[in-house]
């Protein structure tokens, strides 16, 4: 493997796409551009790209070649501010993966008041309705509940989140409110079919004993504000997410139920590939989003919340 130069060099010009857009970036002359890396591949003793008139391609040997260079690059980067972060502030690129409604929610205002206290930093929040590969897409952080079954992942606990089941009052005064988890059975539950998990099961423990209960209703769908709104509406018996009732809960629009039984919790983590372990960046944003949730800290029936 070359110097990070030659690697550097290596990586912008894939990038690119030509010679001639390498050239430009590098201000440079394509004959330049051309020169060097013939001095690559003759190093080597392989060829690295294929050239036309107009675009590049990369050769079998060139796609290991820049997979292993992009790698090196971030390690060294990672290392650089390892070493200078006693020193100046976190710098680079941090490019975030968060669920849709909590993204929106509460990591996006996070990310607002991380961005005023490091303006060095350049944030990239990307939401989706199911956790990416961080790895695969090149992200440096995923929040996620519950447990992580991704083994090569580090976490970080970032703040606890219980589950809760809650109604409307109008659904409760029409309908009557169960007392124990099995009298579910004979309310409508609004149920969310998310994560390819067992819809419909729910997990209830007390003291040493725990009970699963096999919910129905007319209504059910992939989409948590979905459910939401359907219970706000009155038109079931809800289970979601403490950071998603808490304000609901403390204006009285859903009345929590079941309070002495515990469901499975979800507590919120911050999830890195290990290499970025001691990244500076990766350590400051995890820091400040530990802060960040427990200033947050609000009290709500049945308990402590941080929401």
């Amino acid at each position: 493997m070359g110097q990070p130069s030659e690697l550097a060099f290596f990586a912008g010009l894939a990038k690119a796409g030509s010679l001639s857009a390498a050239a430009r970036e590098q201000d440079v002359t394509p004959a330049a551009i051309s020169k060097r890396l013939a001095q690559m591949e003759k190093r080597l003793g392989v060829r690295l790209l294929n050239r036309t008139t107009r675009r590049i391609g990369l050769t079998a040997e060139g796609e290991v070649y820049l997979e292993h260079a992009r790698r090196l690059l971030a390690e060294i980067e990672d290392l650089d501010q390892l070493i200078s972060s006693s020193h100046v502030a976190p710098r680079g690129t941090l490019r975030v993966n968060a669920p849709l409604g909590f993204g929106r929610t509460y990591i996006a205002p996070a990310i607002s008041d991380f961005a005023k206290r490091y303006p060095q930093m350049e944030v990239q929040l990307h939401l989706t309705d199911r956790p990416l590969n961080l790895g695969d897409e090149g992200f440096d952080i995923g929040i996620r509940f519950g447990e992580i079954p991704d083994t090569r992942l580090m976490a970080r606990k970032i703040a606890d989140n219980r589950r809760l089941v809650c109604a409307a009052p109008s659904y409760l005064k029409a309908h009557g409110t169960p007392v124990t988890p099995h009298d579910l059975t004979q309310h409508q539950c609004i149920v969310l079919r998310q994560n390819d998990s067992a819809y419909g099961i729910w997990r209830f423990a007390k003291g040493k004993k725990t009970e699963t209960v096999k919910v129905r209703g007319a209504l059910s769908s992939n989409d948590g504000e979905v459910t939401l709104t359907w219970g706000l509406a009155g038109q079931g018996i809800l289970q979601r997410a403490e950071w998603d009732l808490a304000k609901y809960l403390r204006s009285g629009r859903l009345v929590l139920l079941l309070e002495d039984y515990a469901l499975p919790p979800a507590d919120i983590f911050a999830v890195f590939p290990e290499r970025l372990n001691m990244s500076a960046k990766v350590r400051a944003f995890l820091d400040f989003l530990v802060a960040h949730f427990e200033g947050k800290r609000l009290r709500v029936r049945g308990g402590t919340s941080s929401w």
